[in-house]
């Protein structure tokens, strides 16, 4: 591993080579083949190299990052990469809670901050997350900055370092980056059409038991799956059966209503939700739902991380939820979301994409001819940010040849443009594509 990471280090091997199977690198190195197998996954492992499931092992081309996880996509380029949508009506309902909040907020509200909120933060938080079969207790409503911090949170809580959470084996890149600098060691269980299966989890939990588990049953970022009520139901009994305790990740939820898995296992779901992508990102609220018996903890986790909400993005999200601005702007959001997928599907046309009709972001498989790191590159170079499949895969190596295409912040016009040159530079099969 060394001798090869000293050929990147000086040039002979190059970000996109190929390198050889394991069988070829042993027998030129004089090696075994378990030895070679090794050597690549002290590779994978010290960030150096990708595999891609069918295609083989590749040189990094973002040599450096700990993690094989995009940076903000560039100024100039078109932003395929991000999930937040903005509709016009924002500016105006930002500009209108932020003066009403100056004439008619005790500073009290303003200045509150910490876990629990105020007894009317949370009394509102409530009756806006309250949906069929699922009516949150407000005193074990929590609040934090944001949606990840509220994630960081409850998975702090369930784990402590050096154990073990299940989720779905692409997954949200952040979570990645949480489990990371908590110590958690993520397990990917397999999944079918629908998210995980109940068996995977029972099978990982048997093999080394696992501390809790993540997942997104709505609307899977970077998939797109969405549970139907019997997979829920399922998962609700191996909570039961386990004693695991699931943080379900909700944030897409409001993007298409369905049942929860916490209003089947109140007692065994840790609820995540935020305003960032209802509402906006740069003024939002992270809301947790606590199982009764675990409030406090939770609650310690967020002071100690330094994850509580400010007063006064608690005070205009309180505001939202309580007058009614943000279920308008979700229902906007709603309509907003499936023209933009009517519009990919369009532009697309031919190529194999997947992913819920409701989504702000689908799942593009790439033909034989690209490799996914090469297809996003040779997408920057056209002014297009969009993220490879390995930034989601949790097991390195084990990224399918895929990319994900977030539809939500261009303008219309200006997303029809990107997707159509998306789909030449795909059909093309390189990078000599004519714009």
């Amino acid at each position: 591993a060394d001798a090869v990471a000293a050929e990147i280090a000086d040039g002979t091997l190059r970000p996109g080579d190929r390198l050889p199977p394991q069988r070829d690198f042993a027998y030129a190195r004089g090696i075994a083949v378990s030895t070679a197998s090794r050597v690549y996954a002290e590779l994978a492992r010290r960030g150096l190299v990708l595999g891609e499931v069918g295609r083989g092992t590749y040189i990094r081309s973002d040599l450096g990052a700990p993690e094989p996880i995009r940076p903000e996509p560039p100024p100039a380029a078109l932003d395929l990469q991000r999930t937040m949508s903005r509709l016009p009506e924002q500016e105006a309902l930002l500009a209108e809670t932020l003066a009403g909040l100056g004439r008619g907020a005790t500073d009290a509200a303003l200045t509150q901050y910490g876990p629990a909120g105020t007894p009317q933060a949370r009394g509102v938080a409530a009756r806006f997350l309250a949906h069929e079969g699922f009516v949150p207790d407000p005193a074990g409503l929590l609040f934090t900055g944001n949606g990840r911090q509220a994630l960081a949170a409850a998975l702090a809580t369930l784990a402590p370092p050096g154990e073990r959470i299940g989720c779905e084996p692409l997954t949200y890149p952040v979570v990645k980056g949480i489990a990371a600098r908590l110590g958690i060691a993520l397990v990917p269980l397999p999944l079918d059409g629908e998210g995980v299966r109940p068996e995977a989890i029972l099978q990982a939990h048997r093999a080394a038991p696992l501390s809790g588990l993540y997942l997104q049953p709505t609307l899977q970022n970077p998939l797109g799956l969405t549970m139907g009520p019997g997979r829920r139901a399922e998962i609700a009994a191996v909570l039961a059966q386990t004693g695991l305790t699931l943080v379900e990740d909700a944030v897409y939820g409001f993007l298409r209503e369905t049942t929860s898995i916490a209003a089947l296992a109140p007692e065994r779901t840790i609820l995540v939700d935020s305003l960032s992508k209802r509402v906006m990102p740069g003024l939002t609220v992270g809301m947790i739902v606590s199982p009764p018996e675990m409030a406090d903890r939770l609650a310690a986790s967020v002071r100690q991380g330094g994850w509580s909400a400010m007063g006064l993005a608690l005070a205009a999200g309180t505001r939202w939820m309580e007058d009614g601005s943000a279920a308008r702007l979700a229902r906007a959001k709603r309509i907003d979301a499936a023209e933009r997928q009517a519009i990919a599907r369009t532009c697309l046309a031919g190529l194999p994409v997947t992913g819920d009709a409701a989504a702000y972001h689908l799942w593009l498989a790439l033909p034989e001819t690209w490799r996914a790191e090469a297809y996003a590159a040779a997408a920057l170079r056209r002014g297009i940010a969009l993220i490879p499949a390995s930034s989601f895969a949790v097991s390195p190596g084990h990224a399918p040849n895929a990319v994900r295409l977030a539809l939500a912040a261009p303008a219309r016009a200006d997303l029809a443009r990107a997707l159509d040159s998306l789909r030449r530079l795909a059909l093309a099969g390189d990078d000599q594509v004519v714009e």
